[in-house]
């Protein structure tokens, strides 16, 4: 009887959601004593999934969205996860490898050694070469890293096109023009801060082109964003040879260095000159993850919802400018870290800022430190540059992007 009660009100609630008049149905008896007030019928179904929860009961269907949150909160973490502990492994193997090798324990007790945490310190050669060649070079490579990966992903979202990266659209040449120029013309008035100074303005003042000359009617043209890129970087590689034709051989010999990108002269004050620019970069940027978000949706929606688009795409070009001007002071010309780390979180993880910009920095500093790794050991005992080497593995990546991005608009726009 009580089977009979608790099935009908599922029965009767199925017609017509108000229930059921008594004579249509099969089923009239049963319909009349569920109509009424008993609250045995009423409880019944309320209680019953409390009691024996079953796979197929209400209970598991109310839990279903539950692990879908789980999941695109956890995705995230474990992604920093992976890359702080790949960082940490390329960053302590970069240490070790080389011409001299260093065995990896041993490199964790001269570290351990250093900070005060026990350990012991190595010969005089194996000092030297952990402490004034390598650690130098390497936390170069991640400042470096870090700097050109998250100017990357802010050009990005700034210029709302997948295709904007700081080498592709001619602003690392144009940096580069500023720290050749320094060089060139021997100026000295900020000591050591003078090329990081002159690459900041240069940095800056092509930035500022290349957004004023994009732009048509509101919106950024890819056709018009790689073509500026190209019209800069042409007349930025005229500039660098024009210094070096009237440059001394000391100099012809800094230049080129500039040109085809290298860590090889890592030094601590190096380390310490582009320190300020990039963590102060790197530190603001995430501060913008959310405007960013709001920008992507196109730039009316973002002003309705209390965005002030204009200072923000000033705010955020000022910053690539800083990251830009900070990495090719000290390292020359790299290109296409910018563009291919935010295009490998994205597929990894989705569009959104709040992780793809220090993400971006974190992708960006394992891309670089590997890179110099192999740049270093690929031809011993010679050394590749590492912006050739860059170059030659994210052409091919640009090229598959800029095929995707035609395929997906279906023609330029």
């Amino acid at each position: 009887m009580n089977s009979n009660k608790q099935a009908a009100p599922a029965e009767v609630r199925g017609s017509d959601g108000d229930g059921c008049v008594p004579g249509r149905s099969p089923q009239g008896a049963e319909c009349t004593a569920a109509a009424l007030p008993d609250p045995s019928s009423h409880s019944a179904p309320e209680e019953t999934p409390r009691r024996a929860p079953g796979p197929g009961g209400t209970t598991t269907t109310a839990a279903k969205p539950e692990p879908r949150k789980s999941n695109r909160t956890r995705r995230p973490a474990l992604l920093t996860t992976a890359l702080v502990a790949t960082l940490a492994l390329l960053a302590l193997l970069s240490a070790g490898v080389g011409a001299y090798d260093i065995p990896l324990t041993d490199v964790l007790a001269s570290v351990q050694h250093h900070l005060g945490l026990g350990g012991a310190p190595l010969d005089r050669v194996g000092e030297s070469v952990l402490w004034n060649v390598r650690l130098p070079r390497v936390v170069l490579a991640l400042l470096v890293g870090a700097s050109l990966g998250c100017a990357g992903a802010l050009m990005q979202g700034v210029f709302g096109n997948p295709l904007a990266e700081p080498g592709v659209i001619g602003i690392s040449a144009g940096a580069a023009v500023g720290a050749v120029a320094a060089i060139g013309l021997g100026l000295s008035f900020f000591g050591n801060w003078t090329i990081t100074v002159c690459a900041f303005v240069a940095g800056l003042i092509t930035v500022s082109s290349v957004y004023l000359l994009s732009r048509n009617g509101g919106k950024t043209e890819v056709v018009t964003l790689i073509l500026t890129g190209i019209a800069v970087n042409a007349f930025a590689g005229a500039l660098i040879g024009l210094f070096v034709f009237f440059a001394d051989s000391g100099q012809v010999n800094q230049i080129t260095f500039w040109q085809l990108g290298s860590l090889a002269q890592a030094t601590w004050p190096k380390v310490l000159a582009v320190l300020p620019c990039a963590v102060a970069g790197l530190l603001i940027a995430p501060f913008y993850a959310r405007r960013l978000d709001l920008l992507a949706l196109g730039e009316r929606p973002a002003r309705h919802l209390g965005i002030d688009v204009e200072r923000l795409r000033l705010s955020l070009i000022l910053v690539v400018a800083l990251l830009t001007a900070a990495a090719v002071a000290v390292a020359g010309v790299i290109t296409f870290i910018g563009l291919l780390v935010p295009h490998l979180l994205r597929m990894a993880n989705g569009p959104g800022h709040r992780f793809l910009v220090p993400g971006s920095a974190l992708a960006g500093a394992v891309v670089l430190v590997a890179g110099d790794l192999a740049a270093r050991t690929l031809a011993q005992p010679a050394e590749l540059p590492l912006g050739v080497l860059t170059a030659l593995l994210g052409s091919p990546f640009f090229f598959w992007l800029l095929r995707r991005t035609r395929r997906k608009q279906g023609g330029w726009a």
